[in-house]
């Protein structure tokens, strides 16, 4: 039976998650395109995490054995080959490393790209997030992504990504006006943020890197991704209340996720 509950910063268990992160401080690797990859580094350093990035000479198959939790966006084939990808994901899966995906694109009309994301599945992500036409599609339900955006609402998604996560034995997360992270029976909806998220490049991108980093701090991929969400769309909340333009909001962003961890003292 579904059941749908609800979550936000307010919760003490949501904010005991996120002081783990730093309490814990992993080392977070991962691939992801040149555009996110300053922000989702940003990010992770915001949140008390190490990031490292990229597909440099033999890191793919050994910093995911020695990572404490691992990300790949699907965009990182702008600057590294598929076989990068694979030996990330393998790696990971291989030494039960907890990796995200985020499956960039997918159910835009690539068709050749599609096949490949959904090779990945194969190396048994511990969650996998990304807006409603990209989850809609990798989940084999209608391709409608127009580019990297998506033209569907995230409560359109509810139910194939909470069928998804079912199928799959894997965490999936929507992002949207109300973000929504299930596990196939248990489905969690997370209000808030900011619209402007929509309008900096690698927001949604570096929530991947983070939620990895939150999947690991607290051992729970259902509730990592949920602190990850929530802490996100806070942070945002909060930055957009402080600013007006989408670059001083990009900033504000980061700094108000390192200001977190005050709310937890």
């Amino acid at each position: 039976m579904q059941t749908m509950t609800s979550a936000s910063w307010n919760d003490a268990d949501v904010r005991e998650g996120w002081a783990q992160i730093a309490g814990k401080g992993p080392f977070v690797y991962g691939l992801t395109n040149y555009i996110a990859a300053n922000l989702s580094a940003n990010v992770l350093l915001a949140a008390g995490a190490g990031p490292a990035i990229g597909a440099a000479a033999d890191w793919t198959t050994t910093f995911p054995a020695g990572a404490n939790a691992v990300w790949i966006n699907a965009a990182a084939l702008m600057s590294s080959d598929e076989e990068s990808l694979r030996a990330v994901a393998r790696t990971a899966h291989a030494a039960g490393t907890p990796w995200v995906l985020d499956p960039v694109a997918v159910g835009a009309g690539a068709s050749g790209y599609d096949d490949f994301i959904r090779s990945l599945l194969e190396f048994k992500p511990a969650a996998i997030r990304g807006n409603a036409s990209e989850l809609i599609a990798l989940a084999g339900g209608a391709a409608t992504g127009k580019g990297v955006e998506t033209t569907v609402s995230s409560a359109d998604a509810v139910a194939a990504v909470s069928e998804f996560a079912a199928r799959t034995g894997t965490i999936v997360a929507v992002s949207g006006p109300v973000d929504y992270i299930s596990d196939g029976s248990r489905t969690v909806e997370v209000p808030g943020g900011d619209v402007r998220l929509t309008k900096v490049t690698g927001a949604g991108c570096a929530l991947g890197a983070l939620t990895a980093a939150a999947i690991f701090a607290t051992g729970d991929p259902l509730r990592g991704a949920v602190v990850a969400h929530a802490a996100y769309a806070v942070a945002a909340e909060r930055a957009g209340a402080r600013t007006r333009g989408t670059g001083e909001f990009a900033v504000a962003l980061v700094d108000e996720l390192s200001l977190l961890g005050e709310d937890v003292k």
